[in-house]
């Protein structure tokens, strides 16, 4: 949007009376001194008759996101509802890995369900002040609007987003101003390009945009420097009504006028059956086994920063959101068992996608979040159970009764990241 410039100005009627010469006198000199003294107005315009009106957001308004190293090294976690496990587990395990940035899910329906302004931010506090404790850099994950904020009819244009975006933008302003300074980002939304992530419509990067553009300029009001990251989309090749293709969806977001409203383009970038270094001309070649889609690779990252830079956003930099491989080759599970990977090779190429953005991706690829730290209450009929890098734990009791950590025993992929070389 662009600021609009309010252009002030003063009128005065002198009088004009028609009866007397000397009336007519006197009004020439009251004319006078009017314009005389709306010239000093006019030239010194004190703040007391004439207060500066408040500049309008805009994408140019805020600071341009420095430049990070490429890559940086992320994990997703899962603390919101299991405090005692992120105090005593997880966060030793973050830091031993040397994991500088962190990003958790923040739902807004958990902040303010019971109603506009009816804020608790009991779980968002805490997670923000053990952050700080650990000397790492804190995304939140926006997402999950409450029900009062879900529109029930289309508006004007004949949009039906999941959301209010007004609201929306008052939520994202509020939260920026409580943690100002010390939430270093915010993702906004996820997969919004499968109709799941956005109420069960068929997805739309116009109504993305929209949202995404409230949220932007909600934090950047009240937290200039805090980073906005865009969804990261599915890669998929599904169509609509149920999805839209990740490659199509970003083309739509840029045509919709997306690229002012984010510091860093988000991604997710699963490695399915490949390992990180077949290039989507590999993955596409059914021949080869990875499933015969472009985007069953960690590179189709490629073909999305070919689209950024199609539309003149080559300066911007990547974050992937999401990137693993997954573990579970049980044949119940068979949508997933197709392109399980064995725990050694989810350590090996782990690594090796680290390795490969720092020496392909550089200078345009930033922070990296493995996919996952798991949330404790995940069993193995969760398929986000077989993207961990430790198994699920929780606070039990030994055969001593004395009191213990049970479950949580680290999987190779753990041991591989926190061994490995981070520059």
């Amino acid at each position: 949007m662009t600021c609009d410039a309010l252009d002030e100005s003063i009128e005065r009627d002198a009088p004009s009376p028609r009866h007397s010469r000397r009336w007519v006198i006197v009004g020439v000199t009251i004319a006078g001194c009017i314009v005389a003294l709306t010239g000093w107005l006019w030239t010194a315009r004190p703040a007391a008759f004439f207060p500066t009106p408040t500049p309008q957001p805009t994408p140019t308004s805020w600071p341009v996101a420095r430049r990070f190293a490429s890559p940086e090294y992320g994990i997703n976690i899962h603390m919101w509802w299991d405090p005692w496990a992120a105090m005593r587990r997880d966060w030793p395990l973050i830091r031993e890995a040397g994991f500088t940035w962190v990003k958790q899910r923040l739902a807004w329906q958990d902040v303010e369900g019971d109603g506009p302004g009816r804020y608790v931010w009991a779980g968002s506090d805490r997670i923000v002040n053990e952050a700080e404790a650990a000397g790492v850099n804190l995304v939140f994950r926006v997402d999950h609007s409450p029900a009062w904020a879900v529109p029930t009819a289309a508006d004007a244009e004949g949009q039906m987003l999941p959301v209010d975006a007004t609201a929306f933008g008052d939520f994202c302003r509020a939260m920026a101003e409580r943690y100002k300074g010390r939430v270093r980002g915010y993702q906004v939304w996820n997969e919004p390009n499968l109709a799941r992530e956005w109420n069960g419509q068929t997805p739309d990067p116009a109504g993305y945009v929209a949202i995404l553009k409230a949220c932007y300029i909600g934090i950047k009001t009240a937290d200039p420097d805090a980073l906005v990251i865009s969804a990261g989309l599915a890669p998929t090749g599904s169509t609509p009504p149920v999805a839209i293709p990740d490659t199509e969806y970003l083309i739509g977001m840029y045509k919709a006028g997306a690229a002012p409203y984010f510091d860093l383009l988000g991604l997710n970038a699963p490695g399915y059956k490949a390992p990180p270094e077949v290039s989507p001309a590999e993955a596409a070649n059914p021949e080869n086994g990875y499933g015969g889609h472009a985007f069953f690779c960690f590179r189709h990252v490629e073909d999305m920063r070919a689209i950024m830079e199609q539309y003149g956003d080559g300066a911007t930099q990547v974050a992937i959101l999401e990137f693993g491989w997954h573990t579970d080759n049980r044949p119940e599970h068979p949508d997933y068992a197709w392109f399980a990977v064995t725990p050694e090779e989810q350590a090996d190429y782990l690594v090796r996608a680290f390795r490969y953005a720092r020496e392909h991706w550089s200078p345009w690829i930033g922070p990296m979040f493995v996919w996952n730290l798991p949330d404790p209450q995940w069993e193995p009929d969760n398929e986000e159970f077989w993207w961990g890098i430790v198994d699920p734990f929780w606070w039990g009791r030994d055969d001593t009764d004395t009191g213990a950590w049970a479950g949580g025993a680290l999987r190779p992929a753990y041991t591989a990241l926190a061994e490995m070389e981070k520059p």
